[in-house]
C-alpha cells in the first residue's frame, strides 16, 4: 500500500497531537514538520523527522495539515495549494467559512489540488451531525451547546491581543445555543485590565457573546484541555411532530481536532480538485481500509 505523505505545518498543541494521530494511522508517512523556528530548539519527539521553516524544503508532499492559528490559514493554504499540495485546516470563524471556501476553491482548481477547510470538531464533525439531524427533521430548531471547557481558537485569539502575556478562554453553556466566555489573562507590564478587556470584547471571536475578562497570577494553574458539546434538534419528520435528537461528547480538545485533521487529510486524496467543507465529502472517505469491508462492517 502506497502511504500518504503528510507534512504538519505549525507545531503548537494541535500540531503535537496531529503528530501522534499520524503516527497511529496505518496509511500515512510523515514527511516533515514546518515550524517558524525550523530545527532550532527541536523537541525530542521530532528527532526522527525533518523539521524545516518552509514547506518548499520538503519533497513529494501529498497533503499539508495546517495546525496554525485560524487567521493564518488562508495564506498558508494558498501557498501549499499553489505547489499542488492538498491542504486541510481547522479554521473556526463560522461567519467567514463561506468566503474562505470560495477563495481557496479558485486556487485549488487552478493548481489541481484539494483543500478541506474547517475540519475540527466544531466546525467539522459537529457540522456533519447537525446536517444529519436536519435531514431527519427538515422542519425544526437545532441548538449547539459547547462546554464547559477550554476553547482553543478563542484562547489563541486572546493571546494575540496586545498586552496579553498568557491566556485561557473557557466556554460556558447557558443553554439554547447561548454561551458565556470566561477569559483569564496574565498581563504584560504597562497594560491595564480595562484596555485589554475592551480589546478582547471587540474581537469577532467574542463580540457576539457575554464575555468576562479576569486577571490571574498564573494561567497554567487553570488550564484543562477538556471540552464538550451537546447538540439537540426538535422538529418534524414529514408531517409528524415532536421528533427529538441529541448528541453528546466530552473530549480532549486538541486531540480530537488533530484526529479529524488526519481523517480529512486521508479524504482529500479521494476528492476532485477544489475546496470543500466536511459536510460535502463522504464520511467513508475519512476511514482507512477496504471500502467494501467498511460497508459490510458499518452498514
Amino acid at each position: 500500500m502506497k502511504k500518504i505523505r503528510a507534512a504538519i505545518v505549525g507545531y503548537g498543541n494541535i500540531g503535537h497531537y496531529t503528530l501522534e494521530a499520524l503516527q497511529a494511522a496505518p496509511d500515512f508517512e510523515i514527511v516533515g514538520i514546518v515550524r517558524r523556528s525550523g530545527a532550532e530548539n527541536k523537541p525530542m519527539e521530532l528527532e526522527p523527522y525533518r523539521v524545516v521553516k518552509n514547506i518548499t524544503e520538503l519533497e513529494n508532499v501529498d497533503v499539508a495539515i495546517l495546525a496554525t492559528p485560524t487567521r493564518s490559514v488562508e495564506a498558508y493554504a494558498k501557498e501549499c495549494l499553489a505547489l499542488g499540495i492538498n491542504t486541510v485546516d481547522s479554521f473556526d470563524i463560522h461567519t467567514q467559512i463561506v468566503d474562505l471556501r470560495r477563495s481557496l476553491d479558485a486556487v485549488a482548481k487552478e493548481h489541481n489540488s484539494v483543500s478541506i477547510i474547517s475540519a475540527g470538531w466544531d466546525p467539522g464533525s459537529d457540522s456533519i451531525v447537525r446536517t444529519l439531524m436536519q435531514s431527519l427533521a427538515p422542519k425544526g430548531i437545532s441548538y449547539t451547546n459547547f462546554g464547559p471547557g477550554m476553547s482553543m481558537g478563542h484562547t489563541v485569539a486572546v493571546k494575540a491581543i496586545k498586552g496579553v502575556k498568557a491566556a485561557l478562554s473557557m466556554t460556558i453553556p447557558v443553554g439554547t445555543g447561548i454561551h458565556r466566555r470566561m477569559v483569564y489573562v496574565e498581563l504584560e507590564d504597562g497594560y491595564t485590565l480595562e484596555e485589554v478587556s475592551a480589546a478582547i470584547k471587540a474581537d469577532p471571536y467574542f463580540a457576539s457573546d457575554e464575555t468576562h475578562v479576569m486577571q490571574v497570577p498564573c494561567v497554567d494553574d487553570l488550564k484543562d484541555m477538556g471540552h464538550g458539546v451537546h447538540l439537540t434538534r426538535k422538529g418534524v419528520s414529514g408531517k409528524t411532530q415532536n421528533q427529538l435528537f441529541e448528541f453528546n461528547m466530552h473530549i480532549n480538545n486538541p486531540a480530537l481536532t488533530a484526529q479529524v485533521l488526519v481523517n480529512v487529510a486521508r479524504a482529500s486524496m479521494k476528492q476532485r480538485p477544489g475546496c470543500y467543507t466536511m459536510i460535502e465529502i463522504p464520511v467513508i472517505d475519512m476511514l482507512p481500509g477496504d471500502r467494501e469491508e467498511l460497508i459490510a462492517h458499518l452498514v
